[in-house]
């Protein structure tokens, strides 16, 4: 019975590592794949005189310096949290520290997006701020469907 247990819990482990895993990937990726369709809109077609259109450029190498150790941080994190699930035998400190690292990286890396997000907004004039607040808004609905 204990080696049938012993594989149960093996098996459950690996099944929960696999879908933090999946879950971590998939939501690094929806943080990568925002900014272009914004960047989209606001540099198709917001009407951006030259110098909004430079100032932007400035704020999006800015951010995408940013980004890069942050989005690292995640994946980072998200293998420390796979490589303490499987080595544990339940909610272990290890584990609980793991989940902790892992939602504070996603914190930051969230932070950094809004602030990004507002930096960008600065830059628009009222009029444009519309459409890129009314896009912002339907991007996050659409995460919440």
């Amino acid at each position: 019975m204990s080696g049938l247990k012993s594989t149960l819990i093996t098996a459950v482990l690996a099944a929960a590592v696999g879908a933090a895993a999946a879950w971590g990937a998939m939501t690094v990726q929806a943080r990568q794949d925002k900014p272009a369709d914004l960047h989209q809109l606001v540099h198709d077609r917001l009407d951006l005189s030259p110098q909004q259109e430079q100032r932007l450029d400035e704020i999006e190498a800015s951010f995408a310096a940013r980004r890069a150790p942050l989005e690292a941080e995640v994946r980072e994190a998200n293998a420390e949290l796979s490589a303490a699930i499987a080595a544990s035998q339940g909610d272990t400190p290890e584990v609980q520290a793991a989940v902790a690292h892992f939602h504070t990286a996603m914190g930051d890396l969230q932070m950094a997006t809004i602030r990004h997000l507002f930096e960008m907004r600065a830059v628009l004039t009222p009029e444009q701020a519309e459409a890129f607040d009314r896009a912002v808004v339907e991007t996050l609905r659409a995460d919440a469907d």
